[in-house]
């Protein structure tokens, strides 16, 4: 499924934003790499800021309240139809509660939680906005992974809290992956176990045409990006927005269906 027009399962990531010091500058960046339109919300609500592509929303942008602030990244929501009974599962799970439930106007409800690694992640409940309304296309969201050096705990929260099964990988020997998997089978991401990592963090993977064509573009837009490698599910590259945000693009091997 690519067009999203109802809530999603509980768990399955729904949407995801940014916030940054310039938004003029995010724009005119993610336009460059994902041919993103853009939406600028009003003042009262802080220009919370719609990406468009095909008039469909697949992401926002959003001017940091903290102008102190030196470190930016991409949010993920995972979707529940009853957030405050997945906020009570995820404290009893060892969850940390970082902003109260709230309501959005008629958007929706929503809250911030720190796991049991340390990564923040968000809940929401959608009304009238269900989330990403396109995705599992090119320049829209494809999957998140949580990257973590204390996966163990990881694992035992969002098995916990979502009711998601936990699968190793035997496509990447030598690397710790764990699937998490809806109880309808469904792949929602997965937990890569790295004991070098410094910190926990839910990761962002925007699928794309080309993923060398993404990679020049961001380059050309003032971010930085690793040189494009190849890996069993297709060919990727990290990319550091000009504000530090991270993200990475992947597009199909070539000869290999999507």
């Amino acid at each position: 499924m690519s067009a999203v027009t109802t809530n999603q399962p509980l768990g399955t990531p729904t949407w995801i934003d940014l916030g940054i010091p310039d938004l003029d500058r995010a724009m005119a960046f993610y336009g460059s790499v994902f041919g993103w339109e853009f939406d600028v919300g009003p003042e009262e609500y802080g220009r919370y800021t719609m990406c468009l592509l095909g008039g469909k929303k697949v992401a926002a942008l959003m001017p940091n309240p903290d102008e102190s602030a030196t470190e930016f990244w991409w949010n993920v929501y995972l979707a529940t139809d009853d957030l405050d009974a997945t906020v009570a599962r995820s404290a009893d799970a060892g969850g940390t509660l970082l902003m109260e439930p709230m309501d959005i106007a008629d958007q929706g409800r929503l809250a911030m939680v720190r796991d049991p690694s340390g990564a923040q992640f968000g809940l929401w409940q959608g009304r009238a906005h269900v989330g990403c309304e396109l995705v599992n296309e090119p320049n829209t969201l494809l999957l998140n992974d949580l990257m973590t050096p204390n996966p163990g705990p990881a694992r035992e929260f969002y098995a916990a809290v979502f009711d998601f099964t936990l699968d190793e990988n035997d496509d990447l020997p030598g690397v710790d992956f764990t699937f998490l998997r809806r109880p309808d089978g469904h792949e929602i991401g997965g937990i890569v176990g790295d004991p070098t990592a410094s910190a926990s963090f839910w990761g962002t993977l925007f699928q794309v045409v080309d993923t060398d064509a993404a990679v020049a573009a961001a380059r050309a837009g003032g971010g930085t990006a690793d040189d494009p490698t190849d890996m069993p599910y297709g060919r990727t590259a990290e990319v550091t927005d000009p504000f530090g945000a991270k993200f990475t693009v992947g597009s199909p091997l070539p000869g290999v269906q999507e």
